[in-house]
């Protein structure tokens, strides 16, 4: 008889910049723990997952996909995976930063609701954290069936379909 393993909790700490902690569209610290979740269970290694979101404006953004990716403009969503020294046993899966604006104004241009596409950009930083990538086609194809499932399992429709809620 093989014993059944639930996948690790994973701790998010959740950090609102200053200057959108008012913003209007923020989800909760419960959704996107949620979110999380559903991304890193059965694909995370680490024991006692810990993940901090943090949700920015446009200009810190900006200046952090400058410095990182050479792109000088906000993008939706930024991953930074922590990789430990094997002699350092920590648990952090990594940072995301997510840029509230961009994220809502592509809500508004893909005709999703703010908490579908929210939802999506949660999962897809996570997936980045976890190593999937979208560079290569096979990797993309890879990574947006991944989606697809842990967004379907959360009762999001499909977020490459052309049809949104």
């Amino acid at each position: 008889m093989t014993e059944h393993m639930e996948p690790p909790e994973l701790f998010v700490d959740v950090q609102i910049a200053d200057d959108i902690a008012d913003h209007p569209a923020l989800p909760s610290e419960e959704a996107l723990t949620r979110w999380a979740n559903a991304a890193i269970a059965e694909r995370c290694q680490l024991e006692d997952p810990e993940l901090t979101i943090r949700l920015v404006d446009n200009a810190e953004s900006q200046q952090l996909n400058s410095e990182y990716r050479g792109k000088d403009k906000p993008t939706n969503v930024l991953s930074f995976p922590f990789e430990a020294p094997p002699e350092v046993p920590i648990p952090l899966l990594g940072d995301l930063i997510i840029a509230v604006p961009v994220v809502e104004q592509e809500a508004i241009e893909q005709n999703k609701t703010s908490e579908t596409h929210w939802a999506h950009m949660v999962v897809h930083g996570c997936l980045h954290l976890l190593g999937y990538d979208h560079i290569k086609d096979d990797e993309a194809e890879v990574m947006e069936s991944l989606e697809r499932q842990i967004l379907a399992q959360l009762g999001f429709s499909d977020p490459y379909s052309e049809e949104k809620l």
